[in-house]
């Protein structure tokens, strides 16, 4: 029985796992973390010891009454009744029980909630808690040493009542009367089983829930969506985003942060998109990985509807170089080429290109130092650069830069912009720019506003209108004149000409 209750415990672990790691991004925003460490952690540890061994000891002492009450009815027949009145009695004091715990454990709640309490109040309302727990468990045994009482002296009673018949020995009531003494220390084990099981039984509820958690779309690509083209391993091969009609809400029932997006980006194009907080910038990053599906509308990536494709092929093919960095525990080459799709050479030259080789060189091991947990062990603009460095190796066709430089500072700042605008001359690039000095060369500018698109064109053609939101960002950025604006596009024209000659 506990290898089989293992073995359940096991397939409900790897089903809610798998649940969970395909969830949604909406249902990790409302699904506070600790509690699913809780699902994990407690729940999991209830169903792998906690139930075994009160279903064990619960059918044990169910089993042990049967049989006492059993012998008692052989040896005295006319015991039986007195047993349907008994066990009515014995049900009605296990609701009560049952309820008198479930305050207790309300009022519990209501005492962490009130955490901030001084800590002598605290400590009171626990013992009242406490000292209700040990009252009802007094009451219960009060009451259940008087069905044990019942029982013996039913047993005794009947004994004596039907003394001269032939089936009444003095053997058969000794047995019966030592078996009713019994019975008292069995029913009392067999309630508190009961009502331990029924308690941890939740965690295989709330584990249940988990595991029927809606999940995202199918990982892998039907194999009719390339039939047309030249293949999966080729696709995006330009980098070309047609955005039609777009509308996204993040879950039912909220209003549309996106509304009626359309964009034309052609390939190899560096598009800044801006706006004020809120304005819905993000939200278009979080629908071209599909964190979040479209309410309506569709975005073409190379002549595919991404729609139609497996999360694994999509995500796989795009790089986005987050605001916040993401490293994990362990080396440098992990954390650059987790799947070791890369040799050493090649990682060298991405660390080069982003003027990180300097910095990894002076480190012990170099390409195996060890990188703590989230990188705490690096500067924040480190961080930024090896998640750069990462996109460099990748090659993707299309970047994604999540107002990568907002929280770095100058330095690193223009060191992002200068990698970018050698290295990826042959990529789609889509800036999304708290300074918009990161964007202000780019070849057009992608203006969001109350979840829609305001304006979509040059940065100088934008400026020159006096009533562009554009120009009223740029203004409110000190970027005070077209010639500002000018001499960014000059800039990167220079770059990429000494690109293409070197």
């Amino acid at each position: 029985m506990s290898i089989g209750m293992i073995k359940a415990s096991r397939k409900l672990h790897q089903t809610m796992l798998k649940s969970v790691l395909r969830s949604p991004m909406s249902w990790f925003d409302i699904t506070p973390l600790g509690r699913i460490m809780n699902r994990f952690g407690k729940d999991v540890d209830s169903l792998d010891s906690e139930i075994p061994r009160s279903f064990t000891s619960f059918l044990r002492t169910l089993l042990a009454s049967a049989e006492t009450l059993a012998m008692i009815s052989y040896a005295t027949p006319q015991f039986m009744l007195c047993v349907a009145p008994l066990a009515i009695f014995y049900g009605l004091v296990l609701r009560y029980y049952e309820s008198v715990q479930g305050a207790s454990s309300i009022r519990a709640y209501n005492c962490v909630e009130r955490f901030l309490i001084e800590s002598q109040k605290r400590v009171d309302n626990n013992m009242l808690i406490y000292f209700s727990s040990i009252v009802a468990n007094r009451w219960l045994a009060v009451r259940l040493e008087l069905v044990g009482n019942f029982i013996v002296f039913f047993s005794a009673f009947s004994a004596v009542l039907f003394r001269h018949t032939d089936h009444v020995t003095a053997g058969l009531v000794g047995l019966s009367v030592s078996y009713a003494l019994s019975v008292t220390q069995v029913l009392n084990w067999a309630v508190r089983m009961a009502s331990e099981l029924e308690t941890n039984i939740v965690s295989v509820e709330r584990i249940k829930e988990y595991k029927e958690t809606p999940t995202e779309a199918a990982l892998e690509t039907p194999s009719e969506v390339f039939k047309d083209n030249k293949g999966e391993e080729f696709w995006p091969e330009n980098g070309e985003v047609l955005i039609d009609n777009l509308a996204i809400r993040y879950r039912q029932n909220l209003d549309l942060v996106l509304k009626d997006v359309n964009a034309h980006i052609l390939p190899h194009e560096k598009i800044g998109i801006v706006g004020r907080t809120g304005a819905g910038k993000s939200s278009l990053v979080l629908a071209l990985f599909r964190l979040v599906e479209p309410a309506s509308g569709k975005i073409i990536i190379d002549g595919i509807d991404i729609s139609k494709l497996g999360l694994k092929q999509l995500r796989s093919r795009l790089t986005i170089v987050p605001q916040d960095p993401v490293l994990f525990s362990g080396t440098f080459r992990e954390n650059l080429d987790p799947f070791g799709h890369h040799s050493d050479d090649g990682i060298w030259t991405a660390l080069k290109l982003t003027h990180l080789d300097e910095f990894v060189n002076t480190l012990p091991n170099k390409l195996d130092y060890k990188i703590s947990e989230g990188g705490t062990n690096l500067s924040v603009g480190q961080r930024q650069l090896i998640c750069l460095a990462r996109a460099v190796l990748r090659r993707s066709k299309i970047l994604v830069l999540d107002e990568a430089a907002a929280s770095v500072d100058l330095e690193t700042d223009h060191l992002i912009q200068q990698t970018i605008r050698r290295q990826f001359v042959d990529c789609t690039v889509l800036t999304i720019a708290h300074r918009l000095h990161s964007v202000i060369d780019s070849t057009r500018i992608l203006v969001f506003s109350e979840g829609r698109v305001a304006e979509f064109d040059t940065p100088i053609n934008l400026f020159a209108r006096q009533d562009s939101l554009f120009r009223a960002l740029c203004l409110d950025a000190g970027i005070n004149s077209i010639d500002d604006v000018k001499n960014g596009n000059n800039d990167i024209k220079e770059e990429n000409e000494e690109k293409k000659q070197n």
